[in-house]
């Protein structure tokens, strides 16, 4: 069996119908839901996008990151230095620049960290995440900690992405080009060779194959997607700080991908969505004694993975698909 056809499977019947009832919901979601819960759902679809970059590294190609919250941070801020203090930004002239601005820093940065392994190359991709980090928290030019207000989403002509639910469906139709693109990709001869340097680097190159600039091709282009969603966060918030590139960034992110299987994008859109709905029902958690359940909600959303990784090591995604097949296994 490939090592497409057992890491990153094609979808069950059973989970391709389960997926199509859940784009039906988010198509659906403005008309029945209060304008809150509207722009919290547009909020997980953004993380979703974040989550899939990460997926691209991690779940595909065995390149564990804890940097990637760098590039999700330069796309927002390039927003905010595109977008003058008194009227709106072209969307079709800003996306595509602030997009290659993290895309452009994956490169270079790249450069240097696909150059090691394993521990090494986590350790290099938090130094590096830092040091960006610090370039912007540093700087009074960029607003320092306080970080940089977007007075204005970005114009889109026709769309205008003022109305929220116009937002979220410009939104919603990112998160489906994303992850139609990444999974048309996994199965072309690119994707495959990025599966195989996961499974094994050294045979590939014993094969031919330039292991260095399919991990610097992968590396850019998650970078890339991860401009994605940090230009639609910094586009609904209206806000960027230092604080969207920090460590804690990189580690939820990742965090979501665990949760939500790693090595298949509709995992990683899946972990977004139930990590942020947990992260706001953690949060929320009453005080018991004199304990506030709510303060440290860390603590139940740790326990929480824990046991996903325990009792589902393949993430939620994993465990829907088991009980998928016992269900039609037990109809036969």
């Amino acid at each position: 069996m490939s090592v497409v056809a057992t890491h990153l499977e094609r979808l069950p019947r059973g989970l391709q119908a389960v997926l199509a009832l859940g784009l039906v919901v988010l198509l659906a979601f403005p008309f029945v839901a209060t304008e809150f819960y509207g722009q919290m759902v547009a909020r997980m679809m953004i993380l979703a996008i974040f989550a899939m970059s990460v997926d691209l590294l991690q779940g595909v190609t065995g390149l564990v990151s804890l940097g990637q919250a760098a590039y999700f941070g330069i796309a927002g801020y390039a927003l905010a230095l595109f977008t003058p203090e008194g009227e709106a930004v072209s969307l079709w002239w800003t996306l595509p620049a602030a997009v290659g601005a993290s895309a452009l820093a994956a490169l270079v940065i790249g450069f240097f960290v696909v150059r090691t392994r394993g521990i090494y190359f986590i350790m290099v991709t938090m130094a590096f995440a830092q040091m960006v980090f610090y370039l912007f928290f540093d700087n009074k030019v960029l607003g320092g900690s306080d970080g940089v207000y977007i007075n204005f989403k970005p114009a889109a002509g026709l769309f205008a992405l003022e109305d929220k639910r116009v937002f979220y469906y410009f939104t919603l139709a990112a998160m489906l080009l994303v992850y139609g693109f990444l999974r048309r990709l996994l199965f072309s001869p690119f994707g495959r060779a990025l599966a195989g340097i996961r499974v094994n680097e050294h045979r590939m190159r014993a094969m031919g194959f330039g292991t260095f600039g399919y991990k610097l091709a992968a590396f850019t282009l998650a970078g890339a997607l991860a401009g994605v969603a940090g230009y639609l966060w910094g586009a609904q918030t209206g806000f960027v700080n230092p604080e969207l590139m920090g460590f804690r960034s990189s580690a939820h992110v990742i965090m979501m991908v665990i949760l939500g299987g790693s090595g298949n994008f509709a995992g990683a859109i899946l972990g977004a969505f139930v990590f942020e709905y947990l992260l706001h029902a953690f949060q929320d958690l009453p005080t018991v004694g004199s304990f506030d359940l709510g303060k440290h909600w860390q603590l139940a959303m740790g326990v929480f993975i824990v046991a996903v990784i325990t009792f589902a090591p393949r993430g939620l995604l994993g465990a829907l698909v088991r009980v998928l097949q016992r269900k039609d296994a037990r109809h036969e």
